[in-house]
């Protein structure tokens, strides 16, 4: 029997949604309870907010501007709420939105294993080599020359930041009889008794055999992995990140990459992949010389963004971003508001 309470406080509202891929007409339009969705292609920036005529919604994702002077015209445009379907938010302008007036909710949450499964997918292609070899058995080249890998079992794997899907990786590796060490600024002591040792962060640079990176992107964070934090590692080392691009020092990456400091780098995430990802730019030439310097390392693997890209989690991330909207129209407790740290 339907929850009568909520057929008396739902209403359709009308919303726009930026950055609309393909996947997310099915999904949204698959769970939808009622909206009215404006499906945009286009990335949200200052220029194309006058795409909104009568929404009071503004669906976003991890690349769309949320700046100032966005967050400023998006009011104007009488918008009231920013529902962001993904769980990152440092490309919101939180001050900005608190001014205008414009609350910000997100979905924490969706398969933390989606983008800790990844995580170790990358791991498991750098090591063995997979892609390689697939791409030559369709050659007719059945040789295995260049192809050595390690075991994992035994090896040590730091995991940096432990929210839901830094844990996920961390039993994940458990699994595969890895040392984990892990570090977070706020640890649990009950990750010991999972056989997960918490270490400094120093001590995770220069004990760790791969470094997974599972931390939200911060002013205390933004270039964790740079030349200082790589001089400290084990040469050869492995780094994955499937948190964000910004992370990572994309110069000294790839200045160790160069030199062999670093043996292996799989990225899901890229500091500038506003420009790049979510699109087909096969017939383009692309204009950034540093991606392009990544993707010309034998030892290195990209994909683009990919890691979230489950049915589990698409679901979660529509039927989340309709429960954050719906609990704005009723005025009931915001359960995945985002609100100015301090």
């Amino acid at each position: 029997m339907p929850d009568v309470r909520a057929l008396v406080y739902f209403s359709a509202m009308k919303l726009a949604f930026y950055s609309t891929q393909r996947y997310d007409k099915e999904y949204f339009t698959r769970l939808n309870p009622g909206h009215e969705i404006n499906f945009l292609e286009t990335s949200l920036k200052e220029k194309t907010v006058t795409l909104i005529t009568d929404e009071t919604v503004v669906c976003a994702f991890v690349n769309d501007d949320l700046s100032a002077p966005v967050i400023y015209a998006l009011a104007d445009k009488g918008i009231k709420l920013i529902a962001m379907r993904c769980a990152g938010y440092n490309n919101v302008d939180l001050s900005a939105a608190k001014q205008a007036g414009i609350a910000v909710v997100r979905v924490p949450a969706y398969s933390p294993y989606a983008v800790a499964e990844h995580a170790v997918a990358m791991i498991m292609t750098l090591n063995r080599k997979t892609h390689k070899a697939y791409n030559r058995v369709r050659e007719g080249n059945f040789s295995l020359d260049r192809l050595t890998g390690f075991d994992l079992h035994g090896k040590t794997v730091g995991v940096i930041g432990m929210g839901k899907i830094g844990r996920v990786f961390s039993q994940i590796m458990s699994g595969f009889g890895c040392k984990v060490l892990v570090h977070d600024l706020y640890p649990d002591p009950s990750w010991e008794q999972k056989g997960w040792q918490i270490t400094e962060l120093d001590e995770v640079f220069r004990l760790s055999d791969i470094i997974s990176l599972h931390c939200p992107l911060t002013e205390n964070t933004r270039h964790l992995i740079n030349q200082k934090t790589i001089h400290l590692m084990k040469r050869g080392v492995m780094i994955i990140n499937t948190g964000r691009g910004a992370l990572i020092d994309t110069g000294a990456v790839i200045h160790s990459l160069k030199t062999g400091r670093i043996g292996y780098l799989g990225i899901d995430v890229y500091e500038q992949e506003e420009n790049l990802f979510f699109r087909d730019l096969s017939e383009n030439v692309i204009q950034d010389d540093q991606i392009l310097r990544l993707m010309s390392f034998p030892n290195v693997l990209i994909t683009a963004h990919q890691a979230f890209f489950t049915e589990e989690a698409l679901s979660e991330i529509s039927r989340v971003t309709f429960d954050n909207i719906e609990s704005f129209e009723r005025g009931t407790e915001l359960k995945n508001l985002v609100t100015v740290p301090g």
